[in-house]
């Protein structure tokens, strides 16, 4: 009897899902490429019918109700979209392959930026000082006689002088994300093999880069690291980028070495990465400099730039600010990272991320601790 019952439950649970499975619409095609109308955007080449990915899940960021249609060479199939709510259907293809679609609705980067807006000036955990080298730091001392950097920085004012640096870092050496950087003693030897081998550096290394060639010349300066929210799950994406301390204006500035650029408001000041956060969250004006560019090859577009990919990955912040020790003695990079108050892993306060690059994490979700001023 027993084993009766066991056969039954099988054939139940068989029937249930071929039942579940036989309620999905079902839409024809015998090519792959599929346009989708989605509200008032219409798109010839949209999607790729994939019958391996299980379900292939096409997102949409309209979250008004709307309509949404598929449509293959053979067939169409709609759907009165709403954002709480999935839409599964089958796409059969040339007969004998089945790819399960599915339709969701996904935050859009400036949504999810927006929802992270609130920090927490009252957060006091306790974070190590920033450390910056001195100038006459033998490495840096290194730097500036070997490049010449007073010549190259100018006789200008302070924002000259960084902006010159910007440009100088820029057009030495290109970006190259796919890349590590070779090992080298020195950054005059680092640049003499890029140069022979005609390669780049990626945006962490352009900007530890910058980061020196500002300290050498007695400029407060930070690489910062530009994060998206989901770093710890699909999206490990992000960006490097430096912020300099300019005493004129008593604030720090946005310098990007991978794209030469800097940005600014309606006024043409200079903007902080803190201000440009809060700008694209409260849709005010932003103004990227018209030289902005990628290994002077192509010029970067504010649109793509600061409302698409920067707009992604400026979630989350963190600096590396000193040095401390782990279990054995040695020292691991520190950094401190600011966090949204929304932001789901605000524990442990401290943590130690351990791989290929150890580091220490502090966190907190005060801006004035992390944008103290030097």
């Amino acid at each position: 009897m027993n084993k009766l019952f066991k056969l039954l439950a099988i054939f139940l649970t068989i029937g249930q899902s071929v039942f579940a499975q036989g309620k999905l619409q079902v839409i024809k095609a015998d090519s792959i490429t599929v346009a989708i109308r989605d509200g008032n955007n219409f798109n010839k080449t949209a999607w790729y019918i994939s019958p391996k990915i299980k379900p292939d899940v096409y997102k949409t960021s309209n979250k008004n109700p709307h309509k949404i249609t598929f449509y293959t060479n053979l067939d169409s199939i709609s759907f009165n979209f709403k954002p709480n709510e999935k839409y599964d259907f089958i796409i059969l293809l040339n007969n004998k392959d089945s790819a399960l679609t599915q339709i969701v609705y996904e935050e859009t980067y400036v949504e999810i930026l927006k929802s992270g807006g609130k920090y927490n000036l009252s957060d006091n955990r306790q974070l190590p000082d920033f450390f910056y080298k001195p100038i006459n730091d033998s490495s840096l001392v290194e730097l500036r006689h070997s490049f010449n950097l007073d010549s190259i920085a100018g006789t200008g004012d302070d924002i000259l002088k960084v902006l010159n640096l910007l440009h100088w870092v820029h057009n030495s050496v290109q970006h190259d994300g796919e890349h590590e950087a070779p090992k080298a003693k020195n950054y005059y030897e680092l640049f003499s093999i890029c140069k022979k081998e005609n390669r780049g550096l990626c945006c962490g290394t352009l900007s530890e880069i910058l980061n020196d060639c500002y300290l050498s010349l007695g400029f407060k300066s930070r690489r910062v690291i530009c994060l998206p929210k989901d770093s710890l799950g699909v999206d490990p994406d992000c960006h490097s980028i430096n912020v300099v301390f300019i005493n004129a204006l008593n604030k720090w500035v946005w310098v990007d070495p991978t794209n030469n650029a800097y940005v600014m408001n309606e006024k043409g000041e200079l903007l902080s990465i803190e201000e440009v956060r809060e700008r694209i969250i409260n849709d005010q004006p932003l103004i990227l400099n018209p030289d902005a560019n990628w290994n002077n090859k192509f010029s970067t577009k504010k649109e793509n730039y600061l409302y698409d990919y920067m707009e992604k990955n400026l979630y989350l912040l963190r600096c590396y600010s000193g040095n401390e020790k782990d279990m054995q003695g040695k020292f691991v990079p520190t950094a401190i990272q600011l966090l949204p108050v929304n932001y789901f892993k605000q524990t442990p306060a401290k943590e130690e991320l351990k791989g290929d690059f150890k580091c220490f994490i502090y966190k907190t979700n005060n801006p004035s601790l992390f944008w103290k001023q030097p």
